[in-house]
Order: C-alpha cells, then sequence, then structure tokens
C-alpha cells in the first residue's frame, strides 16, 4: 500500500481562521486574511471550533491523496464514506490486469498451507481472467473473476470535515485492518502540511472519553460502564425528560 500527498489547499490554518473569523466580524475577508496573525492563535481557535462542533468551516480545506495497492475489498469499505470526499478509481474496464496483483491479509500468511491455498486460488482466478480475454471476451465481463483481493489505485480529495469524522471510525482499532492502516498514512500525509490536525485524526473514543461502539478495544471504558457508575447519564432518558 503507498499514500502520497499530491495536492492541498494553501494555508490551510489560515484558511479556516479566516473563514471562521469572518462569521462573527463585521471586516471583510480580505482584511481578516491581512492580518499578521501568530500561528498558536489560529490554532486555539480552530481546536475550540472542532471541540463546540463548528465544523462547516473546515470545509474549505481539502487534500487530494494518490492511494497505490488497496484492495478492492478496501476500496468497497472506503466509498461507503461519500460527503466531502471524491473518488477518481482505476478501471478494470479499460485496464487489462494480466499479471496477478492482489493483497493478502495477514492472517491468511501465518499457516504456510493456508498461505498456498490462497495462493492457488488467486492464481486460478488469474488463469482464467486470461483464458476469457483470450477468447474474446471484453476485459469488463472478464473481470467478473478476479477476487476482492485484486489491488486497484485511485486518487481520493476528502475535507478536513470528512477526515476527521473518517479517522474516528477507521482509526479504532477494531477497524478493518486494511482500512485501518490506510488511515494511519492517510493521516500521516496530512499532519506533515497541517499540523494543527495531531489531536483531531484520532479515534472517536480519545475525543468523547468512552466508547460508544458495540464492544470497547479497552482503550476508553464502554459507555455502559460509565453509566452504571453514574458517571454518564443516558442520552434517551435525558431525551425524555425533555419531551
Amino acid at each position: 500500500m503507498e499514500v502520497k500527498l499530491l495536492a492541498y489547499t494553501p494555508e490551510p490554518l489560515k484558511v479556516i481562521y479566516t473563514a471562521a473569523r469572518t462569521c462573527y466580524s463585521a471586516r471583510s475577508p480580505v482584511e481578516i486574511w491581512s492580518d499578521n496573525v501568530p500561528e498558536a492563535k489560529m490554532s486555539d481557535l480552530v481546536d475550540r471550533l472542532i471541540q463546540q462542533g463548528h465544523h462547516s468551516v473546515l470545509e474549505h480545506v481539502s487534500f487530494t491523496l494518490g492511494i497505490s495497492g488497496i484492495s478492492r475489498s478496501c476500496l468497497a469499505q472506503l466509498t461507503r464514506h461519500r460527503v466531502g470526499i471524491a473518488f477518481s478509481v482505476q478501471s478494470q474496464r479499460y485496464v487489462r490486469l494480466d499479471r496477478p496483483t492482489y493483497v493478502t491479509p495477514p492472517s491468511i500468511g501465518v499457516e504456510p498451507e493456508i498461505l498456498k491455498r490462497f495462493e492457488a486460488a488467486m492464481a486460478a482466478a488469474w488463469e482464467a481472467y486470461r483464458g476469457l480475454s483470450a477468447a474474446g471476451i471484453a476485459p469488463e465481463d472478464a473481470r467478473f473473476v478476479l477476487p476482492n483481493a485484486t489491488t486497484c489505485n485511485l486518487v481520493m480529495t476528502v475535507n478536513i470535515r470528512e477526515l476527521i469524522h473518517i479517522c474516528e471510525l477507521r482509526l479504532c482499532p477494531r477497524a478493518q485492518w486494511e482500512i485501518h492502516q490506510l488511515f494511519l498514512k492517510v493521516a500521516a500525509e496530512v499532519l506533515k502540511v497541517a499540523p494543527f490536525l495531531k489531536g483531531h485524526l484520532v479515534p472517536k473514543c480519545l475525543r468523547l472519553g468512552y466508547c460508544d461502539e458495540p464492544e470497547s478495544c479497552g482503550i476508553m471504558p464502554h459507555w455502559r460502564e460509565l453509566q452504571a457508575e453514574g458517571k454518564l447519564p443516558n442520552p434517551i432518558s435525558r431525551l425524555q425528560d425533555n419531551g
């Protein structure tokens, strides 16, 4: 798997700061942009906005990444994220895939006999693919025999608001291993040019202070534990009380 930052909104911190200040100032955005504001002050404002849930200003900044070597299985998970994100994916219709390129899950590589069976299945899939192609079957139909493990390349553009949301879910240790690995690399690339996001491209539990998933990995206590101890109110009960 390879992830490389290709392009991004210039001066991302200043863009967010200017957008935020514009909402509450009589001054024009150009005037606010011209101010010589210390980076620490801008970063502090952005931190507070994120913590308070004022996320619309984050949509002004986006990052474009080149991603290669992920499986089609990982791609299926990735494209479940649809707001504030764009994908351009390598086509199996127009690109011939004569050479076997696939992802091997770590669990399969542990036992030599299981790995051998997996590799045999991959070889058989590509043999069938090449055979169908040689028989004149169009690539768009021959590809039907290729497995979910087949690798693909894509360009992904995502704004900060959606990136924070994705990292909250996919950086959880209980997330599927490949997309977890992908967003560790995505976050590392983004932080090279936007270090002010370091405390925000993290699993959701670190922001909440507890785990709200069906099961906890153990990093943070589960919300049911805290609720049983009287440390966390039941949100449903609170809504009923207010109703």
